[in-house]
């Protein structure tokens, strides 16, 4: 796992009832939240966080991946409904995606291992 970055310690600000939302979902909170989100891991591979509406869409290098806030499955609390909808979008992603420690992890998917069998050639079929 690669730290990806710390946590915006601000963001729990942002938090409805304290921080004024009509979203229902906290949008401030996970703006302010997957904001850091946009950066380069240390390879160079560029990793991209950003929400429209009900959809979290993350891309680690040229993969991507989207993941809903879903309201009804995991509950009312937008802390566990960002939690689920970043989880959801690493794995289309081909990611892992940790929070832990006051930061954010991530694991990029390894590069596809092509397997290509080797063809006889037709002279040698008998």
């Amino acid at each position: 796992m690669i730290k990806l970055c710390d946590v915006n310690a601000e963001a729990v600000t942002k938090l409805p009832p304290a921080f004024p939302d009509k979203s229902c979902i906290g949008a401030h909170y996970t703006d302010a939240f997957i904001k850091p989100m946009n950066t380069k891991l240390p390879d160079g591979t560029r990793v991209a966080c950003k929400r429209k509406g009900l959809k979290i869409t993350l891309t680690v290098g040229a993969k991507k991946g989207e993941g809903l806030m879903r309201r009804l499955d995991v509950g009312k609390d937008p802390v566990r409904m960002l939690a689920a909808a970043l989880q959801e979008a690493a794995r289309a992603a081909g990611a892992e995606l940790e929070i832990a420690e006051g930061a954010i992890w991530l694991a990029p998917a390894s590069p596809a291992v092509v397997h290509i069998p080797e063809v006889m050639p037709s002279s040698a079929a008998p």
